[in-house]
C-alpha cells in the first residue's frame, strides 16, 4: 500500500533485543532493531518501517553520555516530513529516565513511543513483539487525531500508555511493571482500537545544551554521615540530588553536609524515596524539609530521585538561581 505512513524505529538494545546465550545460559544482547521488526510481520501491513541502529547495550549502560546523541538522532528523524512518529526500543532499567530526557528535549509534536520488554526474545511468551506492534498502532492512532498532537513522549508496555514524566518501573520481572502512580495511565491499547483518556498537563521542554551539568545522586540512609555528599562536592559535582526520606527529610549529619555544599556553590535538589507523593518542606527539625529549604535546597515535587537528576542535568546549564530552578520542578 503506497499510502502507508513511515514510522522510524530507533534501537538501543535492552532485554527486548536479548536472547539466551548457550555458553553463559543467560540473556545477552543478540538482536538488531531490524531483527525485531522482521519478527513482527504485521508491522509492514500498517506502516513503512525505517530502522536506525543507535546502540545495542543493556539499558543500565544508557545515561547522560548517550542521551544527548539519542535525542538529536530522534529529533533528526522527526524533522523529516514523511516520518509520522518514532519508536525507541529500550531496556527497562533506565527506560523511564531516557523517556523523560527525550520528553524534555524533543520539541516536535509528533508522537514518540518508548517500548521495551520484560522477557527476552528467547522466551516462549516474550512480550517485545506485542509491545512493538502496539507502539506502531498508537502512533497511527495519534496521527489520525489533531487533539493528540503534542502528547509528548510516552512509554507503552503491556497495553498501557504512560506519560514520560510520570511513569516508573514498579516490578522487577512482571510484564505489568510500568505505571504512572496517582496520575494514572494516559490510555490503553485494546484489540480493536487505541483508547486515550487524558493528557499530561505537566510537560515542559528545555534546550539541549552543549554540555550537560554534572549531577550526582546521594541517598539518605539510616546513620548517613554526609561523606558521600562531601565526596561528590570535592569531586566536582555541580548539583546533587538527595534521595531523602518522607516529605524530604535527612538526619543532622547529612543536613550539615548539605549546608556546606550549598555554601560551596553546589545546587542541592531534594527528592523523596517514597514511591508516591511530593517532596515538600514540611518539618522544622534540623534536617527536616523546612530547614533544607531555608538552607537553599530545591524541592523536586513528585519526581523520583532519578528523574529529578534528569531535569537537573538540563536545567543547571540554564540557571543556578534557586527560585528559577524551583519553577522547573514545580511546572
Amino acid at each position: 500500500m503506497s499510502d502507508r505512513p513511515t514510522i522510524a524505529i530507533v534501537a538501543t538494545g535492552g532485554t527486548i533485543a536479548m536472547k539466551h546465550d548457550p555458553i553463559t545460559g543467560a540473556p545477552v544482547p543478540a538482536l538488531t532493531g531490524a531483527d525485531l521488526v522482521a519478527a513482527v510481520p504485521r508491522l509492514s501491513d500498517l506502516a513503512r518501517i525505517e530502522v536506525l541502529e543507535f546502540a545495542n547495550v543493556p539499558s543500565a549502560y544508557l545515561g547522560p553520555a548517550l542521551w544527548p546523541d539519542l535525542s538529536r538522532a530522534v529529533a533528526g528523524l522527526l524533522a523529516r516530513p514523511e516520518i509520522a512518529g518514532a519508536i525507541v526500543l529500550h531496556g527497562t532499567d533506565t527506560l523511564d529516565q531516557t523517556a523523560y530526557f527525550l520528553d524534555l528535549t524533543l520539541a516536535s509534536d509528533k508522537p514518540v513511543v518508548v517500548v521495551g520488554a520484560q522477557r527476552n526474545a528467547s522466551e516462549a511468551d516474550a512480550d517485545g513483539a506485542r509491545n512493538l506492534l502496539n507502539a506502531v498502532r498508537q502512533i497511527l492512532a495519534q496521527g489520525a487525531r489533531e487533539d493528540l498532537r503534542g502528547l509528548g513522549v510516552t512509554v507503552t508496555l503491556n497495553h498501557n500508555i504512560n506519560a514520560a514524566r510520570e511513569v516508573r518501573k514498579s516490578h522487577t520481572n512482571n510484564v505489568e511493571t510500568f505505571n504512572s502512580g496517582e496520575a494514572g495511565f494516559l490510555g490503553h491499547i485494546d484489540e480493536d482500537r487505541v483508547v486515550f483518556a487524558r493528557k499530561s498537563l505537566r510537560r515542559q521542554t528545555l534546550p539541549l545544551p552543549d554540555r550537560l551539568a554534572r549531577v550526582d545522586l546521594v541517598a539518605m540512609a539510616a546513620g548517613s554521615d554526609g561523606r558521600q555528599l562531601r565526596h561528590a562536592v570535592a569531586d566536582g559535582a555541580e548539583g546533587v540530588v538527595i534521595a531523602a526520606y518522607g516529605f524530604g527529610n535527612v538526619n543532622e549529619a547529612l543536613y550539615d553536609a548539605v549546608v556546606e555544599a550549598i555554601a560551596a556553590g553546589v545546587t542541592i535538589v531534594v527528592a523523596s524515596q517514597v514511591p508516591h507523593g511530593r517532596a515538600l518542606p514540611v518539618y522544622g527539625f534540623k534536617g527536616g524539609g523546612g530547614t533544607l529549604r531555608a538552607a537553599g535546597a530545591v524541592f523536586a515535587d513528585d519526581l523520583t530521585p532519578d528523574k529529578a537528576r534528569v531535569l537537573a542535568l538540563l536545567a543547571l546549564p540554564i540557571t543556578r538561581d534557586r527560585q528559577a530552578l524551583q519553577a522547573y520542578y514545580d511546572r
